[in-house]
């Protein structure tokens, strides 16, 4: 119940969620999904409900250390993973995560975690760190025979820190780890996974690679409307890219786009007004704009929809309240599918 209705939520905040390749997640084997990772925890929310299987997510522990949340992270199984930021010592914490993860690929569940191990705005796909790598070992060292499949996920925003946003997922091909893992030669096992992962997952979300021309790059596929939802498409355009500043267009929104804009904001102005002046400024990261915004919808528009007919039905009553909150869910719903950031 709970994945259907964050589903349905996910899909009225965004414009638009488009999903590439779920036939390729394996439906009766070990699976340990790699996203890349820009956008806190809607990155993991806009997997879990929909990629045909039920994972278990890794988790920086240091948001376990609430009692009450820990109840409620145990219950959508997630997994505390302890990272150096969180002190050299907690590090021994991890060989028993390591080993709860085996148990779950021996079960033929599946893991998703975020190679990467931070989240970055950027689109570039940034070094994997090999806390992935020690999982699979740890478990082919248990059984050898087992035929884990990594599938690498790319997520791909519009402009994750403007509203409405739209997204698009792509699952790779699944990459057999047995066949890629060495038992004589560990280390070159976790850089042979480790090259290969990367590889795909810069297949399948836009990835810069020149880091000293980022900003560059960037501009220059703003100039020519790169679709940032289609990766591939983008990858083939930066490929064409020279390292050359660029003047972007100012941009003007078409008279009817201002209307609709103006309108939208006129009709929900509390629940706006509430988000831009007292929550906004609380958010500490860029990543976790969002999230945050995301969350602030969900709480907040269905007691505002309360309020409004609430209100309506105390001025005009039932009948035209109904009729009067309903156009306005409408409304917002239409805006966020139709309009453009």
């Amino acid at each position: 119940m709970v994945k259907i209705w964050m589903k349905i939520n996910l899909h009225l905040y965004f414009g638009r969620i488009e999903k590439h390749g779920l036939c390729n997640v394996p439906k009766n084997q070990p699976v340990l999904f790699l996203p890349n990772h820009q956008n806190a925890l809607l990155d993991v929310l806009l997997i879990a409900v929909d990629c045909n299987r039920k994972p278990w997510f890794l988790t920086r522990s240091d948001v376990f250390k609430n009692k009450t949340l820990k109840t409620i992270f145990d219950f959508f199984q997630m997994i505390p993973i302890y990272r150096i930021r969180d002190g050299r010592e907690s590090l021994k914490n991890n060989q028993a995560v390591f080993d709860r993860c085996t148990e779950l690929l021996l079960k033929k569940e599946a893991l998703l975690m975020f190679p990467e191990a931070n989240h970055n705005l950027k689109r570039r796909v940034r070094p994997l760190s090999k806390g992935f790598t020690r999982i699979l070992f740890n478990t082919l060292n248990q059984n050898d025979t087992i035929d884990i499949q990594i599938v690498p996920i790319g997520i791909n925003y519009n402009n994750a820190t403007l509203f409405p946003d739209r997204v698009s997922i792509y699952f790779d091909t699944p990459i057999s780890v047995r066949e890629l893992y060495d038992e004589t030669d560990v280390k070159s096992s976790i850089d042979r996974i480790k090259d290969v992962v990367s590889n795909q997952l810069k297949t399948v979300t836009t990835h810069i690679e020149d880091e000293e021309n980022y900003d560059i790059k960037l501009a220059q596929l703003h100039a020519q409307n790169a679709d940032f939802l289609n990766p591939i498409e983008t990858n083939l355009k930066l490929q064409q890219l020279h390292s050359e500043q660029v003047e972007l267009p100012a941009k003007s929104a078409a008279l009817f786009s201002k209307i609709f804009r103006l309108v939208f904001h006129v009709l929900n102005f509390p629940v706006l007004l509430l988000w831009k002046y007292y929550f906004k400024p609380k958010v500490w990261e860029a990543e976790f704009m969002g999230t945050l915004r995301f969350a602030f919808s969900l709480i907040s528009f269905p007691i505002y929809y309360i309020c409004f007919f609430v209100i309506l039905s105390i001025v005009v009553g039932n009948t035209i309240a109904i009729g009067g909150t309903l156009s306005l869910f409408l409304f917002n719903t239409a805006f966020v599918k139709i309009y453009k950031t």
